[in-house]
């Protein structure tokens, strides 16, 4: 009976997406206009293949992660324009989730690549993460997991990052002073020095004649006398 509820829950969330109006619904309407197939099957038919591919196909890693973050992503834009906030909780435990696995999967992508059928197991779980039932895994995850750890280490985390930011600051100011210092300092070393001012100023050149008087001696001008007498 729970799996009926579970099955019946997706396939109702399934038929509301697809009655909405957006993007994906606009192109599958275009195309039952061409084809004659319903939206439906069309619906179907995408998800198996888009299964089959993340089992044998290659780039399997962008597919899946483009599944886990437009659909949220989307849903979340939403949740912020919409006056309720229940569904902006929801889609803030799921990214918190979300981000949690990206970092543990950063560390551990080495040895889970050679896992098989790694990726379709990857997106099944993150459709769990987002799927609209009471046993959501984002919900899950995070009420046993991430808050439990998150609320017994928030002093300590708060502490570091307190001592964190300050030394940040601490270090920037004091690099920004380094930094004047040393500028001002070039500057003084650039900076040419004014002209020496010259004490004194150039004397005027003599005239013709008084530099020849000048140069006569008192015994030439005797001799020049007795010449003419």
């Amino acid at each position: 009976m729970g799996l009926l509820n579970i099955i019946s829950s997706i396939k109702d969330r399934a038929e509301k997406f697809l009655n909405e109006k957006n993007v994906v619904t606009d192109i599958l309407g275009k195309m039952e206009e061409k084809t004659g197939i319903k939206k439906k099957v069309i619906a179907l038919g995408a998800v198996s293949l888009t299964g089959l591919y993340l089992v044998y196909g290659y780039g399997a890693s962008l597919l899946c992660n483009l599944i886990g973050f437009v659909y949220p992503a989307y849903y979340s834009v939403k949740a912020i324009e919409s006056p309720c906030k229940e569904d902006d909780t929801k889609w803030l435990t799921y990214w918190v989730v979300y981000g949690v696995f990206s970092l543990g999967e950063f560390f551990s992508d080495i040895f889970l690549y050679w896992f098989p059928f790694y990726y379709a197991f990857k997106c099944l779980f993150l459709l769990w993460c987002m799927a609209p039932v009471s046993w959501n895994g984002s919900q899950i995850i995070y009420n046993k997991v991430v808050r439990p750890a998150f609320l017994r280490h928030e002093a300590t985390v708060d502490n570091m990052v307190s001592d964190l930011s300050g030394k940040a600051m601490s270090a920037a100011e004091n690099l920004t002073r380094e930094v004047l210092t040393t500028l001002v300092k070039n500057k003084a070393v650039i900076t040419p020095s004014p002209p020496v001012a010259q004490s004194e100023a150039k004397s005027l050149p003599s005239t013709s004649g008084e530099t020849s008087t000048a140069k006569v001696g008192p015994s030439e001008m005797n001799e020049e006398r007795r010449f003419f007498r």
